[in-house]
């Protein structure tokens, strides 16, 4: 069982990388192998359901389990049995990660020094680097740093990256872990959970270089994330906060408009900010 030992000699022996996974073994290994820190790094990668099934690769400084799921069951599914075989392994932090990402260096102990020294954070996200298939950088996402305009914007843009968070394990199954109730839109559901009894916060540095993948879930089920995400905009809506009813027009907007065209005014707008 990992060491809940802050003065541990393993630094990172409370800490998981926590990656689902259907198919794509390349991107597996390309993501597991960007990882760099100076203690071991220990990874649960959730099968869900490949054909062929994932096979853990063998990388230096690098400890790979995989939980199989009996059949593909969904995102949800496998990112809620992750954090449930986590939680039976004795581990305190998982630090989230997609298929075909790269981790910046030295994340995972930026990450839990800072959720060590912050208790009442229970999500801890980095900035963005977004990049092509190729690997050609887009733009960065900087998303808000403090808890309280995380809070205050999370639902007019982007304020918790899911892919490039560390997450308090025991908090995020004490408010019910993640669920299917709220499809393609899992990691918002959680973060709001989360924020009833929490904060959430972001490291403003660089964690991650996330790839804009045509065939990820923002893409193949964006109608369902959408819908997803105007409903939990109206459950948690506060009429007092300007960037809620913003975030609302937005959201009206993404449902009218095609993907396609969305995508190149982001790009449009990312670009310009960057100037």
């Amino acid at each position: 069982m990992p060491s809940s030992s802050s003065a541990s000699p393993d630094p990172l022996s409370d800490v998981a990388v926590l990656m689902p996974a259907y198919n794509g073994q390349a991107d597996v290994e390309r993501t597991l192998a960007s990882f760099a820190e100076s203690a071991l790094v220990r990874v649960l990668i959730v099968d869900d359901g490949s054909n062929p099934p994932i096979v853990a690769p063998t990388l230096p400084n690098m400890d790979v389990e995989i939980v199989r799921m009996p059949q593909n069951g969904g995102i949800e599914r496998a990112l809620q049995a992750g954090i449930e075989a986590l939680a039976a392994r004795g581990y305190r932090y998982a630090a989230r990660i997609d298929a075909g990402d790269l981790a910046a260096p030295g994340r995972l102990a930026k990450q839990r020094a800072y959720l060590e020294a912050h208790p009442n954070v229970a999500g801890l996200g980095m900035w963005t680097q977004v990049v092509s298939r190729e690997g050609a950088p887009l733009f960065v996402l900087r998303p808000a740093a403090e808890p309280a305009g995380v809070r205050r914007l999370r639902f007019f843009r982007t304020s918790l990256i899911h892919p490039a968070m560390m997450l308090r394990v025991d908090a995020v199954r004490e408010v019910g872990n993640y669920r299917v109730a709220y499809r393609a839109a899992e990691d918002l559901d959680l973060f709001l959970r989360l924020m009833e009894r929490y904060d959430c916060a972001n490291l403003p540095e660089l964690g991650l270089y996330y790839e804009l993948n045509e065939g990820g879930i923002s893409a193949t089920k964006r109608r369902r994330q959408i819908v997803s995400t105007l409903r939990l905009q109206c459950r948690y809506f506060d009429a007092a906060n300007l960037y809620d009813w913003l975030g609302l027009g937005k959201n009206l907007l993404h449902f009218v408009t095609p993907y396609t065209a969305l995508k190149k005014m982001k790009r449009a707008l990312f670009a310009a900010s960057a100037n």
